[in-house]
Formats: structure tokens, C-alpha cells, sequence
């Protein structure tokens, strides 16, 4: 706007000029990439689940199926939880409204996949969730004898953690499964025919196949309890806490 004086009659005149605003900028969405993707799928985020431990986050799916095989972040290696890892993620929902806002079409296309997925197996879609508004807190006055309770809290009886190995079977054994759930954690009273009934079940092992089971360097007897093991072993045996042992399937020697 400019002001300008006439001689004479003292008249004023205001010149505009029409200002255009400048574009704001913008980014390309791969620069936010390393927020808004699943390190493990390497998808966009869906069902954002991070871990309370160091705070990653990846797809629901994703994270559950990782800890089938591993206690550990697959980002920073840190053990989530001796035994139960899935005790220690929450799901992000802040994250995940984000990741829809960002990436144009998203929830649209994993809402319809979801609803061909039910259709196809017969079953009911199940209906979207709707928040109801929080309702005022009513404070209660408790008893001093009544002491809040974690939601989770393991046995004192099962006081030892077990990561079990995998080595390998036999030539000759193939009808056998995976073991899903390498972490168990049970009694120390607990003994090597307990964990080899345990494998068995698990794999689905025939009953002419034979399992080893080793610790460090020693062949474990079958009467011998998780606690012993332990202490004989030593901390050689232990990692991160655990107590680990090897197993192998081998066909039973004949003599």
C-alpha cells in the first residue's frame, strides 16, 4: 500500500498491490519413510504396536510373528522380556491415525482387504470400534490392605527361563514341525524329560525318534532337574538369563 499527497486541494490516494501468499513447502513422503514404515515388512505401518522398552514400533503382525523366533528388539537388539515378549508391546494408536493421514487411500484398501479376507473364510466382518467420550473419574477410597496388582506377574515357582536350540536332526528324521516357542520359562524342579516331553509334543515327534538335549558341553540325563543343570554348568550355560539348551533328533542306536 502506498500513500501519496496531491498539491493543492490536500487529498490522499491509497494504492493497493495485490500480494500473493507463497506456497508453503512440502516434502516427499519418502523423507518420512523412517517413521511411518514397518522395519520388518518394509510395508506402511498397520496396527502401529510399539515396544514400552525402547519405544519401536512396527506392524502388529509383524512384531507378534518376530517373537516367535527372538525375545529382542529386531531393531536394537535389546531383550524385551525374558520369556514373554508380547507383555511389553502397546498398540500406538496416535502413530497409526498419522500414518492414514499421510499416505492417501491406506486405510481404505486394508479396510477392504480385511473385509475379502472374512467374506472369503464365511465369516461375519467385525464392525469398526467406536470410542465412547471418557467418563468422569470416580475416586474411590480403598483399604490400606488392598495393594494394586500388576496385570501380569509370574509364578514365584518358575524360576528358571529356558532358551531352547534347535541343532538339527538326523539323517533319516523329516516328519517333524518347528518349535514355534523356543522361550519357556518353568520350575526348577522341572527336569530334562519334562523339557524333551515338551519338545516332542511341540514337533510332533514319532515315538522311534530320539531327542538329545545339551547343555554347554554335557549330555543331560533324563532324571536330572533344571535346577541342577544349572548349577553344574555354571554361567557358561546362561545368556541374557536364560539357561540354554541344544536339542538334536537322532534315531535310537541299535545294538
Amino acid at each position: 500500500m502506498i500513500l501519496r499527497k496531491q498539491k493543492g486541494n490536500v487529498r490522499w490516494s491509497i494504492q493497493h498491490f495485490s500480494s500473493q501468499k507463497e506456497p508453503s513447502p512440502t516434502l516427499p513422503l519418502n523423507q518420512f519413510y523412517p517413521y511411518i514404515r514397518c522395519a520388518l515388512c518394509c510395508g506402511f505401518l498397520i496396527d502401529a504396536t510399539t515396544i514400552t522398552e525402547c519405544l519401536h514400533t512396527f506392524c502388529k503382525s509383524c512384531i507378534v510373528k518376530h517373537f516367535f523366533y527372538s525375545n529382542k528388539c529386531p531393531t536394537c537388539s535389546i531383550v524385551v522380556h525374558q520369556t514373554q515378549p508380547l507383555y511389553n508391546i502397546r498398540p500406538d494408536r496416535q502413530l497409526q491415525d498419522i500414518v492414514y493421514k499421510m499416505v492417501p487411500f491406506l486405510e481404505e484398501l486394508e479396510r477392504e482387504q480385511m473385509c475379502n479376507f472374512y467374506k472369503e473364510r464365511g465369516l461375519d466382518v467385525p464392525k469398526p470400534v467406536i470410542v465412547s467420550p471418557p467418563c468422569p473419574a470416580v475416586i474411590k477410597r480403598q483399604k490400606k490392605d488392598n495393594v494394586p496388582q500388576s496385570v501380569f506377574t509370574v509364578p514365584p515357582e518358575l524360576d528358571v527361563s529356558l532358551l531352547l536350540e534347535f541343532v538339527g536332526a538326523e539323517e533319516g528324521i523329516c516328519n517333524y514341525k518347528p518349535l514355534e516357542r523356543r522361550y519357556v520359562r518353568v520350575s526348577g524342579e522341572a527336569t530334562v524329560r519334562h523339557v524333551e516331553l515338551f519338545i516332542r509334543r511341540k514337533m510332533e515327534l514319532s515315538p522311534s525318534c530320539q531327542v538329545d538335549v545339551v547343555c554347554g558341553d554335557h549330555l543331560l540325563d533324563h532324571y536330572q532337574s533344571l535346577k541342577e543343570v544349572q548349577n553344574f554348568v555354571g554361567e557358561d550355560a546362561l545368556q541374557d538369563g536364560l539357561l540354554v539348551l541344544h536339542f538334536g533328533l537322532v534315531l535310537p542306536s541299535q545294538s
